[in-house]
């Protein structure tokens, strides 16, 4: 049988991966796959770089639109990144009833409601394994694994950079702009790192991760997103001495009365695995109604990591190029007719327990102005830390630990104790998951 054609878009860091790899262990490949898989073009605006990284052997080009519509061309990996040309690019591959395969989870985060229906009226299939935790397989166990799982929440460290500097700011008890600098030295954060410490890439991953979960669309417009970047090393350390670890989870929940969709700093018990995921490592954890809950561990990201997942979706569909598209995988594991309209709940409505750090002056009464605040709201404690004043210091940090509420109440409750005399800053409020 004669190979499969593969059109390849971008061939930076992902794409070079891809092909060296692809090339590595062709025969491998072609064992699982059935037939041969073979990139025939690349489509890269450095030419010349491209024909060194592929060594003279394939078609090069410098117009992508140029691999969309050849005729020999089967497959589509789309790495060029972003919303604008990527998504013009993947449309017309579908037009011209190509398959896709992407790692761009920009892409399919704000616009995958359009690129999936395309692709199901058109008959092919679009592949995004490499778009979420790099070459984990997390998006097959949702789609396939887990399928008989009735899932209930999904908890991701899903950002490699934000993990690595909060492990370091952890372990070196440095400040967020010094570790940010570091890693960005060591190749870990980009020189543009906003899309890493604002939460935004973490919220796409997650965001495809709960339409798949709970069979609904893509809603990243939705999302609440918070990063890390005012994240204090003094709340790192308290959190430890509490027995938690903070970190930047990706998070989405069912509940009676709609889905959470939401990214931010977390206080995670220290003894729980996934807290102990350091560096620039990823992990999500699912919690299933038959399986119970599932850990998934690796690299999210890097060359060859990112690579097995995009090949991993090139043998898929090679396996499944000529089945009924009718009997393949939906692309969100659910039948197109069958995603449900579920709403995603404000971050007011969100339930959870909470962490409050407050800097307050060190006198008498104080603690009980802010448990009757907290009390009032319907607040419950859990656990307090009260800091000893430095000496000629009279002010101290109170940390307080509650039960589970809603996130409104806290506010409230927030905006109340910041309204005493003797609370001399604003209060530190971040949400804890206990993940059992």
């Amino acid at each position: 049988m004669n190979p499969i054609k593969v059109g390849l878009l971008g061939i930076g860091t992902v794409g070079s991966g891809t092909f060296n790899v692809l090339k590595r262990n062709q025969e491998e490949i072609r064992r699982r796959a059935g037939r041969g898989i073979e990139i025939a073009v690349v489509a890269d605006l450095n030419t010349e770089r491209a024909r060194e990284l592929t060594g003279g052997t394939v078609d090069v080009v410098s117009d992508a639109h140029d691999v969309v519509t050849r005729p020999d061309i089967d497959i589509v990996v789309e790495l060029i990144g972003g919303y604008g040309i990527a998504r013009e690019l993947v449309l017309k591959a579908i037009e011209h009833g190509k398959h896709v395969v992407t790692a761009n989870k920009a892409l399919l985060a704000v616009h995958g409601n359009e690129i999936f229906e395309a692709a199901r009226k058109k008959g092919v299939i679009v592949a995004f394994e490499a778009a979420v935790a790099g070459g984990i397989p997390i998006i097959k166990a949702l789609r396939e694994g887990l399928t008989a799982n009735r899932i209930q929440w999904i908890a991701g460290i899903i950002n490699g950079t934000t993990n690595f500097i909060l492990s370091e700011m952890r372990d070196k008890g440095l400040d967020f702009d010094t570790v940010l600098k570091e890693a960005q030295q060591l190749g870990y954060a980009e020189a543009d790192p906003t899309f890493d410490i604002e939460g935004i890439d973490a919220a796409h991953k997650v965001t495809l991760m709960s339409a798949i979960a709970f069979g609904m669309p893509v809603q990243f417009d939705r999302a609440h997103v918070e990063g890390i970047t005012r994240l204090a090393a003094i709340d790192i350390k308290y959190a430890e001495e509490l027995g938690y670890r903070i970190k930047l989870l990706g998070i989405t929940r069912r509940r009676e009365d709609g889905v959470e969709l939401r990214v931010h700093p977390t206080l995670v018990p220290a003894s729980r695995l996934i807290a102990n995921v350091e560096g620039a490592m990823n992990a999500v954890l699912v919690q299933g109604d038959a399986v119970g809950a599932t850990l998934y561990y690796g690299k999210g990201a890097g060359a060859e990591p990112t690579a097995s997942a995009v090949i991993a979706d090139l043998v898929d569909v090679t396996r499944l190029h000529t089945a009924d598209p009718n009997h393949r995988v939906p692309h969100l594991a659910f039948q197109p007719d069958e995603l449900s309209s579920v709403p995603v709940l404000p971050i007011d409505e969100v339930t959870s327990s909470y962490y409050l750090r407050m800097r307050v002056a060190d006198q008498t009464g104080v603690l009980a102005e802010i448990t009757r605040i907290l009390a009032e709201a319907g607040i419950s404690i859990d656990a307090m830390l009260q800091k000893e004043s430095r000496e000629g210091e009279p002010q101290t940090d109170i940390i307080i630990l509650t039960h589970l509420t809603r996130e409104k109440h806290v506010n409230a409750a927030i905006r109340s104790i910041e309204g005493l005399q003797t609370v001399l800053s604003p209060v530190t409020r971040l949400r804890m998951e206990e993940l059992n």
